[in-house]
């Protein structure tokens, strides 16, 4: 079904954003992260208390690149 679209005003797309105007069967935005956490991390909740004294996180990656994303 054919679509009307009015004034559009963008202000930014991200960089893992899709922008389209119209009929669309189908859009894949494709982005990709790494993320690093020591002990601690990633805590959710309602009066938390984490005591950790001293926590490292080594992190030794030799290949850099885990899932690339190909178009």
């Amino acid at each position: 079904m054919p679509a009307k679209v009015g004034a559009v005003k963008v202000i930014n797309v991200s960089s893992s954003g899709i922008f389209n105007i119209g009929d669309v069967y189908s859009m894949n935005p494709e982005s990709s992260a790494k993320t690093y956490a020591g002990g601690g991390s990633f805590n959710t909740g309602d009066r938390l208390r984490v005591n950790l004294a001293n926590s490292t996180t080594y992190v030794y990656d030799s290949d850099k690149m885990d899932q690339n994303i190909t178009s």
